[in-house]
């Protein structure tokens, strides 16, 4: 099965719809995004255009197209929806970023409590503060 986002004018992911990979086949029995487009277009009524392949196994366009997500045109790829309202794009590394960076790193003494399954600690972000939280969730 090929998947194909649906997108707007603002290029917003309404939907994601699979075509059966024989849609997509031409003459040379070689997948074409662009027949997977019209076939879209001819039974959905909407824009070929606004068809846009994504990859399940992500094997390409970065990430697999979300509800609520973006297709990026200029870098060739989907965004996830964002997840915080403070965080921004960060394109070079192709994926959202707080405003203070990634968190934080586990001490060896949590990571060891993690993997003895007696404590689970993580860190979380608090969009109130601009911060990352450390939790704890006793096990």
């Amino acid at each position: 099965m090929a998947h194909f986002a649906k997108i707007d004018d603002d290029n917003l992911i309404l939907a994601v719809h699979c075509v059966d990979n024989h849609n997509l086949l031409d003459e040379n029995n070689e997948e074409q995004e662009l027949l997977g487009q019209q076939y879209l277009q001819t039974h959905s009524n909407w824009p070929a255009e606004k068809w846009i392949q994504t990859s399940y196994n992500l094997n390409f366009r970065i990430n697999f197209a979300q509800l609520g997500g973006t297709w990026d045109a200029t870098n060739n790829m989907f965004w996830p929806a964002k997840p915080y309202p403070s965080w921004v794009k960060n394109v070079s590394a192709k994926e959202w970023q707080s405003p203070v960076g990634d968190a934080p790193d586990l001490t060896e003494e949590q990571i060891s409590q993690n993997n003895a399954l007696t404590h689970l600690w993580f860190y979380n972000w608090n969009e109130d503060n601009g911060r990352w939280d450390l939790t704890d969730d006793n096990l």
